[in-house]
Formats: C-alpha cells, structure tokens, sequence
C-alpha cells in the first residue's frame, strides 16, 4: 500500500497511522459531514484511507490522534502553536481546542513528530505545517 501519494505541488504526502477507534469513529464523522462540508469531510475520508491503521494493544504513542496536544510550526509564517485535536462537538479555539473537521486538524491527524504536511486553509491559500511535539491525551 502506497502512503506516500502526491501532495498539491507535487511534494509526497507523509505516512501517518490512526487507531482503529479512531479510524471508526471519524469514518462515521466524514461520511455525516458530507452534505454539510463536502470538502472537508472529503479531505478527513482521504486522509483515513490512506492510513496505515494501529490496533489497540500495538504501540498507538507518537503520532496524533484524538485527544492529543500538538505543538507545530506554520512553515510559512515561523508561528508556533499549541493545539489539543478533537470532535467537532469538543471545540473550543479559545481553550485551543481545534476539530478535526477543520483544514488544520485533518491535516494534523496521524502526524509524527518531525513531519510536515502541506494542507489548504478554508480560503484556499496554501500551508505547511511541522509537527514539533505531542503529548498524549489524558484520557489515555
């Protein structure tokens, strides 16, 4: 399986795992959200299929998935940020609670520390972003 397609602009996009909860649950949630957010849901479904999915009981530590503070760089502007991924019905950017159906939070998810993805704000303008920490989910 080929997890290393093309991105907009010709860079690979890079390997990322979600849990098989997860993968499940925001299956469920990209298939709900397709009527309402077509390209965004479209994006989550995408980014979901190519996946490398994580059973439980195997190492499912160092990658992003729900729940998890993210710290990351905005590769354009140098801004770093802090972040906790999340269900839309959870978000909260004032508390830094950003969804998963959000251009960012898609993008995010199944990152490791290290890598770098290039991913499309909601006006369309492209980004890169670096995942620079993460920190596990207290529910962990």
């Amino acid at each position: 399986m080929d997890t290393m397609r093309k991105a907009a602009g010709g860079r690979s996009l890079p390997k990322i795992k979600v849990t098989a909860e997860d993968r499940e649950r925001l299956a469920g949630l990209a298939s709900a959200a397709m009527d309402r957010m077509p390209d965004l849901a479209s994006y989550l479904s995408d980014e979901l299929d190519r996946a490398q999915v994580v059973r439980s009981g195997r190492s499912t530590t160092g990658f992003v998935r729900m729940g998890c503070a993210v710290e990351f760089r905005d590769d354009t502007t140098g801004k770093v940020q802090a972040v906790t991924l999340v269900y839309p019905g959870e978000a909260d950017i004032a508390q830094g609670r950003i969804s998963v159906l959000t251009p960012v939070g898609a993008a995010l998810l199944g990152l490791s520390t290290g890598q770098s993805i290039d991913w499309a704000t909601r006006t369309g303008a492209a980004k890169r972003l670096t995942v620079l920490d993460i920190r596990e989910p207290a529910f962990a």
